[in-house]
C-alpha cells in the first residue's frame, strides 16, 4: 500500500517545499474566483429606468428648491417659479417611479410604520413624505398667487429638506453590497450633491431671463465643478473596481456626462448674456446629470455580476494585512 498523502486545497496548493529551506513559493499563489464564474452578490432586482430615473429627478427636485428659495427672496419670480414647479413635478415623478418598482403602492406607506435611523431606505421615505407637501403648496401657491404666506414657509422648508432628497439616494445605493456602489460610499453624496445643483441651475438658466439667472449659474457651476472632482477622486480611489464605470454602456454614458458638463459650464460662463446659449448650455447640464445617474446605476450592476469585483479586492485587503503582519498567529 502506498504512502498516504495530504490533499492540498487553497492557497497551500500553490506551495511546494523546497529541501533545506523550508516551505518557499514556487507558483503564484491560486486565483480565486467564484463557483463557476457566478456572481457572488446579488445582482440588484431594481429596474433600470424606475430607480435610475428616481435617482435623477430627486436630485433635480431636492436641487430646485433649493434654489427656488434664494430666487424667491431675492425678487426673483420667474426663476423661484420655475424652481417650485420642478421640485413639485420632481417629487411626484419621483414617487410615481419609486412606488412603479415596488410593485404595490401599500408598500411605500408599509415602509413608514417605523422610523429606522439606520436605514437609509426607511428615512429615504420619511423625508419624501414630508418634502412633498412643502414642494406642492410652494408650487401651487407660486402659480396661483393665493395663500404667499403658507407658500413662502413652504417654499423654506422645501428649501431646507431639498439637500437631503438630493443626496440620501447615495448614501441608500452605498448600502449595499454592490462593489461599485459601496466601494464609493465616501464620494457618492459628493457625486450626487454636485449631480443634482448642476442639473437645478441648468434648468434654471433654461426657464429663466438672463437678468435672473445669476443664481442658477453660480448654482450651476458649483455643483458642476464638485460633481466632476468628486467623481474622479471616487475613480481613483476604487481601483480597478473602476473598471465598470469605464467600460460598456455605463462608461459611454458616463464620458457623455462628463462631455455635457465641461460644455455646459463652459457656455454658462461665457454665454452668460445670450439668452440662447443659456438655454443650451442648461439643457445640457441637466443632461449630463441624467446621464451621469444612469451611468452610475449601469456601473453598480455590471460590479455586480461579475465576481472579480468582489473577489479581487477581498484578496487585495488579505495580502495588505497579511505582509503588515495583523491577523498573523
Amino acid at each position: 500500500m502506498g504512502r498516504p498523502r495530504d490533499a492540498l486545497t487553497g492557497v497551500a496548493a500553490g506551495r511546494r517545499r523546497r529541501r533545506g529551506r523550508g516551505e518557499q513559493p514556487v507558483v503564484p499563489d491560486a486565483q480565486f474566483t467564484s463557483y463557476y464564474g457566478r456572481p457572488v452578490v446579488k445582482r440588484p432586482v431594481w429596474r433600470t429606468l424606475d430607480i435610475a430615473g428616481y435617482l435623477f429627478v430627486g436630485g433635480l427636485a431636492g436641487s430646485s428648491s433649493v434654489l427656488a428659495a434664494g430666487a424667491h427672496f431675492t425678487d426673483r419670480p420667474t426663476l423661484a417659479r420655475a424652481g417650485k414647479i420642478t421640485a413639485a413635478g420632481g417629487v411626484v415623478v419621483a414617487a410615481v417611479l419609486l412606488v412603479h418598482d415596488l410593485g404595490r403602492p401599500e408598500r411605500f406607506v408599509n415602509m413608514l410604520r417605523v422610523f429606522k435611523p439606520t436605514s437609509p431606505m426607511s428615512v429615504g421615505s420619511w423625508l419624501l413624505s414630508g418634502y412633498g407637501p412643502a414642494a406642492g403648496l410652494a408650487a401651487v401657491s407660486a402659480v396661483t398667487g393665493r395663500l404667499p404666506r403658507l407658500g413662502t414657509l413652504a417654499t423654506v422648508g422645501a428649501g431646507l429638506i431639498g439637500p437631503t432628497i438630493t443626496t440620501y439616494t447615495a448614501a441608500l445605493i452605498s448600502d449595499t453590497a454592490v462593489p461599485a456602489w459601496h466601494g464609493g460610499h465616501r464620494e457618492m453624496p459628493y457625486v450626487f450633491a454636485g449631480s443634482g445643483a448642476s442639473a437645478a441651475g441648468g434648468l434654471g438658466l433654461l426657464a429663466a431671463p438672463v437678468w435672473e439667472n445669476t443664481p442658477a449659474r453660480r448654482m450651476a457651476l458649483m455643483g458642476g465643478i464638485v460633481e466632476l472632482a468628486a467623481y474622479r477622486l471616487m475613480e481613483h480611489r476604487l481601483g480597478m473596481v473602476a473598471e465598470p464605470y469605464r467600460t460598456g454602456t455605463a462608461g459611454w454614458l458616463v464620458r457623455a456626462s462628463e462631455a455635457l458638463t465641461v460644455a455646459g459650464l463652459a457656455g454658462a460662463v461665457l454665454g452668460r448674456r445670450n439668452r440662447l446659449v443659456c438655454a443650451v448650455s442648461g439643457g445640457a447640464l441637466v443632461s449630463a446629470s441624467a446621464f451621469m445617474r444612469f451611468g452610475i446605476f449601469k456601473a453598480g450592476v455590471a460590479s455586480a455580476e461579475d465576481p472579480k469585483y468582489t473577489v479581487g479586492p477581498q484578496r487585495e485587503r488579505l495580502n495588505a494585512r497579511d505582509g503588515s503582519g495583523i491577523g498573523r498567529v
